[in-house]
């Protein structure tokens, strides 16, 4: 039992852009009010012709093009997704049609914004168990699906986008690529974050969640890097979910990863939900800011507030 491995990762971002000015001609807002609250400056928006399970093929594809893998190298698609409109088939089962996969598992993961997080974790436990060989495990959320246009302090957060990342067996002798997952929630918080009613919308009490994200997670992220035996100044990179800048930074902070890039993808993409570790991953990792073999923190955190972390080594 040697472990799994990331072996590659890849994103994707619908072309479309909207900027703080344009939804200053939508509703009530305008940039300053934007970047003082959130930080963030831009996000991509999907057309009414992309959907989920689309987005979430295009980062799949880049994830398996980078590992030089095929198709028929996975047999199991995970996809940590919140906004998919029908039941059946899955996303999972939708990715893996769009792109050509035999017969694999096929399974949704709905965790909203530490979706991903969590289905890293079982893809790994799936690879050290012997259930799978190689895995595609994306994180894929059309969050303009799911918003009122109307709300200021809402549709000021979210855009559309996908991340992947393909999960194999560590080689033989080498230490293990994907750390123990410390994950939990507090249930009788889960309100806090919502998407829910017909037709559903996204909704959320941002006060509370910035105070439990930024008081009750720091300590839960430093465990995460001591199962993987490892201090936070040992970091070179940090990824929490993008969920607000006012959030991200004061987290890392507060985690002491001292020496670490920290992921600041929100300012350019919004919050994507389950979306937004993979697509920031992927990036620090196309620009070169963290390097292969360097230890990251990817930490999710968010709806039915859920938590999971997990130490990577980078591709």
């Amino acid at each position: 039992m040697n472990g799994s491995r990331i072996a590659a990762v890849g994103h994707y971002q619908p072309a479309k852009v909207l900027t703080n000015e344009d939804l200053a001609g939508m509703v009530d807002t305008s940039d300053e009010w934007i970047r003082s609250r959130v930080g963030i400056r831009t996000r991509h928006v999907a057309g009414p012709d992309e959907p989920v399970d689309e987005l979430a093929a295009h980062a799949a594809a880049k994830a398996l093009a980078s590992a030089g893998l095929a198709p028929g190298d996975i047999d199991l698609v995970l996809v940590a997704t919140s906004t998919a409109v029908d039941r059946s088939p899955n996303m999972a089962a939708r990715v893996a049609a769009r792109l050509g996969i035999p017969s694999p598992a096929a399974m949704d993961v709905n965790v909203v914004c530490a979706g991903f997080t969590h289905a890293l974790a079982t893809a790994d436990h799936a690879v050290r168990a012997g259930a799978a060989t190689r895995a595609l495990v994306i994180g894929a959320d059309k969050m303009t699906d799911v918003t009122d246009w109307t709300d200021r302090t809402t549709c000021v957060l979210v855009g559309d986008g996908a991340g992947a990342a393909v999960v194999e067996a560590a080689p033989a002798g080498e230490e293990a690529g994907i750390g123990p997952v410390l994950w939990g929630s507090v249930p009788e918080m889960g309100n806090a974050v919502r998407i829910e009613g017909t037709p559903s919308r996204f909704a959320q009490e941002g006060q509370s969640v910035y105070r439990w994200a930024t008081t009750q997670l720091p300590p839960i992220a430093r465990k995460a890097c001591e199962r993987a035996g490892l201090v936070p100044e040992d970091l070179a990179g940090v990824v929490l979910h993008q969920a607000n800048l006012r959030i991200i930074e004061p987290l890392a902070l507060k985690i002491g990863a001292v020496n670490a890039v920290v992921a600041r993808d929100v300012v350019d993409s919004g919050n994507t939900s389950a979306a937004s570790i993979p697509l920031a991953f992927s990036k620090l990792v196309e620009r070169g800011e963290i390097s292969a073999g360097d230890p990251v923190l990817l930490f999710g955190f968010g709806g039915n507030l859920s938590y999971a972390g997990q130490v990577v080594r980078c591709p």
